[in-house]
């Protein structure tokens, strides 16, 4: 799915899109996305200056997104100007490794529970097969008033 299509799904726009591509999606089971980092993200000049490192808490905000996708094409419905995701919980992040300027991140999310609209997902980020990041996160598909 290219970035033509995510945007279908996600009702982030630049600067907070997160997801550049999905490499594979298994509706219901998992999906595996892609983020390129680039030197010219928003973060970088302030976050470090002297050494650019993407936010622990955008790499899990990017991770979030690929769930959407995820669950939204599992529903097979695509989400409308009422429709959002929030968190409800991150639970067990670990950081492993610094993602910075010309890495690709590769996010796996499987969905580990649906409740109602509450989703549990596993989630790992990879670069270059090295795990950067890792946690299980909640969400909750929400459709707004």
């Amino acid at each position: 799915m290219d970035i033509n299509e995510i945007l279908h799904y996600l009702p982030h726009r630049y600067p907070f899109l997160l997801v550049d591509r999905i490499v594979e999606l298994e509706e219901g089971k998992r999906v595996l996305a892609l983020k390129n980092v680039t030197i010219n993200e928003p973060f970088f000049p302030g976050h470090f200056p002297h050494r650019p490192v993407m936010p622990g808490v955008l790499i899990l905000e990017a991770l979030a997104q690929a769930a959407a996708v995820l669950s939204f094409k599992t529903m097979g419905q695509k989400p409308d100007e009422n429709s959002v995701v929030y968190f409800a919980g991150i639970d067990k992040a670990r950081f492993k490794r610094p993602v910075g300027p010309g890495d690709q991140l590769m996010m796996e999310v499987s969905i580990a529970r649906k409740m109602r609209n509450i989703w549990k997902y596993e989630a790992v980020a990879r670069v270059d097969g090295e795990v950067a990041a890792e946690a299980e996160l909640m969400c909750a598909l929400k459709t707004l008033p």
